[in-house]
């Protein structure tokens, strides 16, 4: 049988097996038959028959055109299950792709907003109503404190402490965690349940600090599709996600020379690795200082 029609044969167990979408399905076949013709080419041998080294310098190959981690990791996986395939079905003896790595993935660095950008989305929201209000106030709260969105909407009256200046937090894995306001924040939270919030409410009960007109909580999903609307009024392109303000909070604060374990304890993060993706996007941020303003660069 030719490798063709093995990678053929190999893709329908997968589709019956795993149920893989035929665009995943199209994808592995397209790795395998470019790895197969690679290897004809190269070594003479066939992707059946190849040997550890084949694969690791066609691995070595596409690096060094530029394929990125992350679908190099995808190739390898496809080779991974086809080899397995091969030996479970007695087609082959060994898997040649089982003692080869697979490359490190960097995490993704968060999306965030310049300062600028922060303001007109903070400018965004009409106060002459109490929604507009309302979201101004969370914005705000957001952006001083950097809670989770989940956190946010969760916020009851009594979790605020204006006289102390400080929000307590129950985050993930009920975890509790004092975050200071600062005076801008506060003063909205003022305005903000001194008025917008009654106005809203008319005399209902409601536990949620931010309530809506029907005097319930927000859920994510509302303030989520707020945020996009009030990030069109303001003119803010690209990809926003329910936790811009969040990393926008973490990302100026390390900009301007915080503590990473101080951010550390403002997110809530449990591992101080997880915070440590904001210095990564500082850095980005100051080497693309570097390129534009320095002569030389």
């Amino acid at each position: 049988m030719s490798d063709l029609a093995l990678i053929e044969q190999f893709a329908d167990v997968l589709w019956m097996e795993r149920g893989l979408s035929r665009n995943t399905l199209a994808a592995y076949q397209s790795d395998l038959v470019k790895t197969d013709e690679w290897l004809h080419q190269k070594t003479g041998r066939s992707l059946r028959h190849a040997h550890r080294e084949d694969l690791l310098g066609y691995l070595a190959e596409l690096g060094m055109q530029g394929r990125s981690a992350r679908s190099t990791a995808r190739l390898l996986s496809s080779l991974r299950q086809f080899y397995q395939w091969l030996v479970r079905e007695g087609m082959s003896s060994e898997d040649p792709s089982a003692q080869i790595e697979m490359p490190k993935q960097g995490r993704p660095l968060p999306k965030s907003l310049t300062e600028d950008e922060v303001e007109r989305l903070l400018d965004a929201p009409d106060l002459s109503t109490p929604e507009g209000f309302r979201d101004r106030t969370m914005f705000e709260l957001l952006y001083a404190t950097g809670l989770r969105v989940s956190e946010l909407v969760t916020l009851r009256p009594d979790q605020i402490s204006l006289n102390q200046g400080v929000v307590r937090v129950t985050g993930k894995g009920g975890k509790e965690r004092l975050v200071p306001l600062g005076e801008e924040a506060s003063d909205w939270l003022q305005r903000f349940v001194r008025g917008a919030r009654d106005e809203m409410l008319r005399g209902q009960a409601c536990e949620a600090l931010f309530p809506t007109r029907r005097g319930k909580g927000m859920t994510r999903q509302a303030f989520w599709y707020r945020i996009k609307q009030h990030a069109a009024t303001a003119d803010i392109r690209g990809h926003l996600s329910p936790h811009t303000l969040r990393h926008a909070f973490a990302t100026h604060l390390v900009n301007h020379g915080a503590d990473l374990r101080v951010v550390q304890m403002l997110l809530g993060h449990s591992d101080l690795s997880t915070t440590q993706i904001y210095t990564h996007v500082a850095r980005e941020r100051l080497e693309g200082l570097y390129r534009k303003h320095h002569p030389r660069a």
